[in-house]
């Protein structure tokens, strides 16, 4: 039995591009957002992967066009169609289940195919990232609230931002005007499960290529199938005749776990593909050019430094990227990052522009023309074509901005920028001679990993001692007054705090770390750290504060209050009940139960016109 045949009944579909009818419910307008999507609303589980399938192809008219977008539950109407920076082309709402977003059209076309300089023959895979345009919307997925919760925090949905994960081929076809076969497979997500999707792609894009919209049908209907993204669960996704195997990570797993076993209770044929990884890169082939400067990149990205990558391709520019801004992790990686981005993405403007300073972007470029327009950024990494070295791939120079020339360039790390932290001779020593025994490369990747793990880890944990010093203590929180506020972080006193507690605790590598510390305060990554963690603190304070209310006696409480203050206690008990019920604050169940019953209690105390206004029939 295949695939589709063990994946059960489905719904009956409309064909790829087959307007819905007018009484179809899913079909609302943009402004409705995705948040009134409910389960049972059709592609609702598509949607948990994915926004939607996009064809691009090559029109002679049109230049690269968008050829298809799945699954076709979706209007454009005149009012869905404007105008983009550059007159003429066009944006579109795209979007599934008929609610609605802005896609900038022209955007994922020119992002879907490699430039013209890269010459990219065969099959070709790699990434992007853009801007959702029209802001921010509010979380539309029923279950984002519990993934959320849960997953690694780089690992999140993006809200304002999609990637686009992309399967090109080009080969020459006499039957075609120009001579060769054009066209490109898009996933659109906003899941960073790189790994994941591209091995997705692996198995569709050919067939697709070969059998086109027929194929491309059944695969969106077969994800349609598949249980939503749950953190801590192993999945068995059942696609084109093959089951791949993944597991979603969470927050409290261990970096260096071990990849997920098969599940042994299902005796699944054929034999299930099994990630080790949704979202890991082969971390050494991605680095391999740049391994002796791999200390000073690690820095360049903890300070949120703008930087561009000109790669020979897409595939390296986009793995390039992706491997640096992951090299922070378990931080999050909170400044902006494009993998692959061309002159006709809709931010070109507000990337090159010479009147104030560059944005703190990651930007992965494949065309020369921004060794140009872009020499005022601070560092740009030029990479060529891989050529081995020995037993290594040819090192990237540190070379001086001053020698960056428009025309060509040579490959380099341009930067004035000097390292705080002294280079680890011993990591390159055990890489070096691990590609000489032939070690295979998944362990070479995982010595790498362990390495920035470790370097970020050691200068994460001086800042997480400290800021757990600034909480209150827990038996200053009384149950019937307002809980204590968390102190200040005071740059000074921290750094004062490394003398006893700093990274030479758990860091062999010497330098100025105390420098190093002085820039990332002012870099968008402490910001973003600081927020997460001060968010995630006031919510365990509101925890403990609940706590402490369920475990007092509450009779003894209300003897000498008047009627104001215990309608003022139920209001409160009962915002903090959503509150923790939307896994917004870290509470047992059992404290859940305790509060309900509380506010019941305290409830049946009041009179009975006030019990009527607190509980309504």
């Amino acid at each position: 039995m295949d695939a589709l045949s063990r994946a059960g009944p489905r719904r009956v579909r409309r064909g790829l591009g087959a307007p819905p009818p007018e009484s179809d419910p899913a079909v609302a307008p943009p402004s409705s957002g995705r948040a009134a999507r409910a389960p049972k609303l059709p592609w609702a589980r598509f949607s948990a992967w994915l926004e939607c399938v996009c064809v691009v192809t090559f029109d002679l008219e049109l230049g690269q066009a968008l050829e298809l977008v799945y699954p076709s539950d979706f209007r454009l109407t005149d009012k869905e169609v404007g105008l983009c920076p550059w007159g003429g082309l066009r944006r579109e709402w795209l979007g599934t289940g008929g609610l609605s977003y802005l896609f900038q059209k022209s955007s994922i076309c020119y992002l879907s195919f490699p430039d013209s300089h890269s010459g990219c023959l065969g099959d070709t895979q790699f990434s992007f990232r853009i801007r959702q345009s029209g802001g921010p919307r509010s979380p539309w997925h029923t279950d984002d609230g519990h993934y959320s919760s849960r997953a690694p925090v780089s690992l999140q949905r993006e809200p304002a931002h999609y990637f686009g994960y992309v399967y090109f081929r080009q080969v020459k076809d006499s039957s075609m005007k120009r001579g060769y076969f054009q066209k490109s497979l898009v996933l659109v997500s906003r899941l960073p499960f790189v790994r994941l999707f591209q091995a997705l792609l692996s198995l569709v894009a050919p067939e697709y290529f070969d059998k086109l919209a027929p194929c491309l049908e059944a695969v969106c209907n077969e994800i349609d199938q598949w249980p939503a993204p749950t953190p801590g669960r192993t999945l068995n996704l059942p696609v084109m005749g093959v089951v791949v195997q993944v597991h979603i990570p969470t927050r409290v797993d261990q970096p260096e776990s071990s990849p997920p076993k098969q599940c042994s209770q299902e005796n699944l044929l054929p034999a299930p593909v099994v990630l080790t990884s949704v979202h890991e890169l082969d971390l050494f082939r991605c680095l391999q050019p740049v391994l002796t400067h791999v200390q000073t990149l690690w820095e360049l990205m903890l300070l949120g430094e703008p930087l561009v990558v000109l790669a020979p391709s897409p595939t390296v520019s986009s793995e390039m990227v992706l491997a640096l801004t992951s090299c922070l992790r378990p931080l999050k990686f909170c400044c902006d990052y494009r993998p692959y981005f061309t002159i006709h993405d809709s931010e070109f403007k507000e990337f090159t522009t010479r009147t104030q300073a560059p944005p703190n972007v990651v930007l992965g470029v494949t065309n020369p023309f921004f060794i140009k327009t872009l020499q005022h950024w601070p560092h740009i990494l030029r990479i060529g074509e891989p050529k081995m070295s020995g037993d290594l791939p040819k090192q990237v120079k540190l070379k001086k901005p001053s020698r960056l020339k428009t025309l060509d360039t040579k490959p380099g790390l341009y930067t004035a920028y000097t390292a705080h932290l002294h280079r680890d001779k011993v990591l390159l020593k055990r890489l070096l001679k691990g590609m000489q025994k032939k070690r295979p490369a998944d362990v070479q990747s995982a010595l790498l990993r362990r390495h920035l793990l470790e370097l970020t880890q050691s200068f994460i944990f001086p800042l997480e001692h400290y800021l757990a010093s600034l909480m209150p203590l827990q038996r200053s929180i009384t149950p019937w007054k307002t809980p204590p506020q968390i102190r200040p972080f005071r740059q000074d006193d921290f750094l004062r705090s490394l003398k006893h507690a700093g990274p030479q605790l758990t860091c062999i590598l010497k330098g100025d770390w105390l420098g190093l510390y002085r820039r990332f305060f002012k870099s968008p990554h402490f910001d973003g750290w600081y927020r997460q963690r001060h968010k995630e603190m006031a919510q365990k304070l509101e925890a403990l504060h609940l706590e402490a209310i369920c475990e007092a006696n509450i009779e003894a409480w209300m003897k000498d209050k008047s009627e104001v203050e215990v309608v003022d206690l139920v209001l409160k008990l009962r915002e903090k009940l959503v509150r923790a019920q939307a896994h917004q604050l870290p509470v047992k169940e059992e404290t859940l139960q305790r509060t309900q019953l509380y506010i019941q209690t305290v409830i049946s105390s009041l009179p009975k016109d006030l019990q009527a206004v607190l509980c309504p029939p």
